[in-house]
């Protein structure tokens, strides 16, 4: 170890191993402090990565320079590009993945970074001098100095699993809680507050009957998540689908009086949008079954993810339940599901940097801020590390807007609104998401990344060439007129009006149910040209159909994002005092001075604003 580091990151999640390996490799001198060093990255719940609006958000972390893109594909058993049948805002690629193996090429990755050190011990407290991190107290009694410190503790801060009636302290199911931290922010004055998550229970898939559930397989030409040189699947594992039923129900429910769910055993908010069970069928009791999606732990292993059956019931109420589903009546279980209480600190004493605002150069990511997910966690620890590294080197802080990229929404939502349950993404909370899609994060975010220092070279030469094929394509393709004699059949055939005069190419992707293939099927010129492009860089090709069908929403959407900017342009003092300006509402006095916002267009976005105090604001601020 070093004497002193630029940047120590605690806890090796997927939040901490974005920071340590954005810091590093932006040149941070970096100490990943793990409790084990065999949990690096450890997919504590499902064994998949990406999904609606979290398949965009690893995409722009690729898009940057992080490494959740590259080590999802390099263990993944299954591609799918989710919403297919929508439009392309909502377009989101997962991949199932090999849940040993994603642990292992996080660490291959960080391990192949001579600015990384690691050391494994429990952290139990900050060191703080002057209302200023120094660094971290472990729990041997160690000492370590840093310029600025990056918590990343996900569910280990006094976690306390719940097991029907049954309660122990640890951070996931076989690790210790973390202990001491809490009380060392909460000693300098940070607010804390409890939350919930659950798990389902793993299963021996050697004891089950596919042949009584619906098969889901990947891709039939999988894509990837990384923009770089990652290779695509050539062999996939299928996922299962099966149903819960009456029975299950009914088996489900003798235990609910044993449910620290119900029993008020668990007194904290779990994630909305991933319920329990027992959540489902008391809250949805008139819907006779629920979906269970039964996913492959792995390559080589027969352990598997009973994904929608998150349960903290008692373990022989959950394995008799279980046998009552399709194709489970056979089934062994390997490790009961259950419940997680843990500790987070309320997001709204962040700065967008991700910078506490109570302790200078000390940084939050992930779970501690209240957000579930790998991807929300992952994201976070990729700007806390790369601010924590600009904070020592004396830079601006890097922040993403809200219309650059749904990183930028997260961050924004969660500091400015703040959260009283596990925060999770969705395409909904973006306003600009025809512009934040997950296809064109690459031309969004790379220009970016390598200007911090974080991207490479290789990365925006692939991006400079990818935006000049996809520009080439769109001339072409309005340039090329189609006459009635070879479009009508095929229009005929999609049900779509038929033209009496030539087109250019462009004006009939416009349609809805036409697809550029089903114009170079009709046209050779087009054929040419998209095959042209496709042989240099085919992502080119789907850019170029997504600009030209969406044109008019996208430029939309564009003016808006502009108007949005305006607002975000105009700057807050830190130091305004909301209380001494007269015309404000009580409450947004109250709500402002403690959010602090740091512009006119985050102010906006504080509830209980109304836009009558934005326009006092205004005129305060002598516009």
């Amino acid at each position: 170890m070093l004497d002193k580091y630029d940047v120590i990151v605690v806890g090796a999640g997927h939040a901490g191993c974005e920071a340590a390996n954005a810091a590093a490799r932006m040149g941070s001198r970096v100490l990943l402090v793990t409790m084990n060093m065999n949990t690096i990255a450890q997919m504590s719940c499902n064994p998949a990565m990406g999904g609606v609006a979290k398949g965009q958000i690893v995409r722009e972390i690729d898009a940057l320079g992080g490494g959740s893109g590259i080590v999802s594909d390099k263990s993944a058993i299954q591609f799918r590009m989710l919403n297919r049948s929508k439009g392309p805002a909502m377009w989101s690629p997962r991949t199932q993945n090999d849940r040993m193996l994603f642990s292992l090429e996080w660490r291959y990755l960080l391990e192949q970074n001579p600015n990384v050190d690691f050391w494994q011990d429990m952290c139990v407290g900050v060191l703080v001098e002057q209302q200023k991190v120094v660094g971290v107290q472990m729990g041997m009694g160690t000492k370590i100095y840093a310029s600025a410190v990056v918590l990343t503790n996900g569910t280990f801060l006094n976690g306390l699993i719940h097991l029907g009636e049954k309660q122990f302290g640890g951070g996931r199911a076989g690790e210790k809680a973390a202990v001491g931290l809490t009380e060392s922010l909460v000693a300098l004055g940070f607010e804390a507050g409890r939350m919930k998550t659950g798990t389902p229970p793993r299963v021996d898939g050697r004891s089950l009957d596919y042949t009584k559930m619906e098969i889901q397989d990947g891709d039939e030409n999988p894509s990837k998540f990384s923009f770089g040189s990652t290779p695509a699947l050539v062999k996939q594992l299928p996922c299962h689908i099966t149903y819960t039923n009456d029975a299950t129900h009914d088996m489900l429910r003798t235990g609910f009086d044993r449910s620290p769910m119900f029993n008020g055993a668990i007194k904290s908010s779990g994630p909305r949008y991933c319920p329990s069970i027992e959540d489902k069928i008391s809250r949805f009791a008139d819907r006779d079954r629920h979906q269970i999606f039964v996913e492959p732990e792995g390559w080589n292993t027969v352990e598997i993810y009973v994904n929608g059956f998150s349960t903290s019931l008692p373990e022989e109420v959950q394995y008799a339940a279980m046998k009552t589903i399709p194709g489970f009546a056979n089934v062994k279980m390997f490790r009961p599901g259950y419940a997680i209480e843990y500790d987070y600190f309320p997001p709204t004493q962040l700065k967008h940097s991700l910078e506490t605002k109570l302790v200078e150069n000390l940084f939050f990511a992930g779970q501690i801020n209240g957000t579930t997910g790998y991807e929300e966690a992952a994201c976070q620890g990729l700007i806390a590390g790369i601010n924590a590294h600009r904070k020592v080197f004396e830079k601006d802080p890097f922040i993403l807007s809200r219309s650059e990229a749904y990183i930028g929404v997260l961050i924004d939502d969660l500091i400015t609104k703040g959260t009283n349950e596990p925060y999770r993404m969705f395409t909904s909370r973006a306003e600009f998401r025809i512009l934040l899609r997950q296809d064109n994060a690459d031309e969004r975010l790379t220009p970016l990344g390598f200007e911090i220092g974080l991207a490479d070279a290789a990365a925006l030469e692939k991006v400079e060439r990818k935006k000049a094929l996809t520009k080439q394509l769109k001339t072409k393709l309005r340039e090329i007129g189609i006459s009635p004699a070879q479009a009508n059949p095929m229009l005929q055939k999609k049900e779509s009006a038929p033209i009496n005069q030539q087109v250019k190419a462009s004006s009939l992707i416009t349609r809805p149910h036409v697809t550029l293939s089903d114009l170079i099927e009709v046209n050779e010129e087009a054929a040419l040209a998209v095959s042209e492009v496709f042989n240099s860089e085919p992502l080119a090709v789907e850019q170029t159909e997504i600009l030209l069908k969406y044109e008019g929403y996208i430029e939309r959407e564009e003016e808006q994002a502009q108007k949005h900017q305006r607002l975000e342009n105009l700057s807050l003092p830190e130091t305004m005092d909301y209380t001494q300006i007269k015309s404000l509402s009580i409450e947004a006095k109250e709500k402002l001075s403690q959010i602090q916002p740091a512009t006119i267009g985050q102010a906006a976005r504080v509830s209980g604003v109304s836009p009558s105090d934005i326009s006092v604001l205004l005129v305060h601020l002598g516009r």
